[in-house]
């Protein structure tokens, strides 16, 4: 097993202070749980919403969630087998490499049978956003516009308050009016196509009408079990 490297100066690039010291915050994180936690897991965030990433950490208290720059994150793993800080903890580096959008690593002590079993679990669905495609057709019927747009059986569902009338028609242009105390269309509305690329005003009406039909998920790339330089890549 190779010296530890904690000793040896490792270079984090030019960058402002604040940023600098950001990263060397990072850099001696990483170092820190390689020598604290038997396993260390790089994950695959994507575009996380905060709330899922609050999820994350408050059910792995007690392990160690890192987020950072992959390149800060390759440095401290080390980008070679000379360069190593555990042995084999490079391989990880290299699962880095071609990897776009959020990454992490997750030290833990937990088995990996119990991380992957947790992960694949973890599967949520959220608001599409401005830039996504739709994830469904989605056409707002003719007649009293009800909560959820002609999601569910109406007998399920309840009427659009009436207050919201101004914000259909003036914010989301749907032609909307009132109608016996209650939101009307004239004819349907048809808000999107699946696989069409929303704009802003679509997202927040598929927001409005509770259509929350994008899945998120976490993968797992690979894990370095430092007890024995055992590394395995996904």
């Amino acid at each position: 097993m190779p010296r530890s490297k904690r000793s040896k100066l490792v270079t984090l690039s030019k960058t402002d202070k604040k940023g600098k010291e950001n990263k060397e915050k990072t850099f001696e994180a990483v170092r820190q749980s390689l020598d604290s936690f038997r396993y260390a897991f790089v994950l695959s965030l994507g575009n996380i919403r905060s709330n899922f990433l609050h999820d994350i950490r408050s059910d792995w208290n007690g392990s160690k969630l890192i987020l950072g720059k992959r390149k800060v994150l390759q440095k401290a793993l080390g980008e070679s087998v000379e360069d190593a800080y555990k042995e084999r903890s490079n391989e990880l580096a290299e699962i880095l490499v071609d990897q776009t959008g959020l990454n992490a690593l997750l030290f833990t002590d937990e088995t990996p049978e119990n991380v992957e079993a947790y992960f694949a679990a973890f599967v949520k669905l959220d608001f599409a956003k401005a830039n996504n495609k739709a994830p469904i057709d989605f056409t707002i019927p003719q007649g009293i516009v009800y909560s959820r747009g002609g999601q569910i059986p109406i007998e399920e569902d309840v009427p659009m308050s009436h207050s919201m009338e101004v914000t259909l028609r003036t914010k989301y242009k749907i032609p909307t009016k009132i109608q016996g105390g209650k939101i009307y269309l004239d004819e349907p509305f048809i808000v999107c196509k699946k696989g069409e690329r929303l704009d802003v005003v679509k997202a927040l009406i598929l927001k409005q009408f509770g259509v929350a039909a994008t899945e998120f998920k976490t993968n797992l790339l690979g894990y370095l079990d430092t007890s024995n330089s055992f590394c395995k890549r996904y």
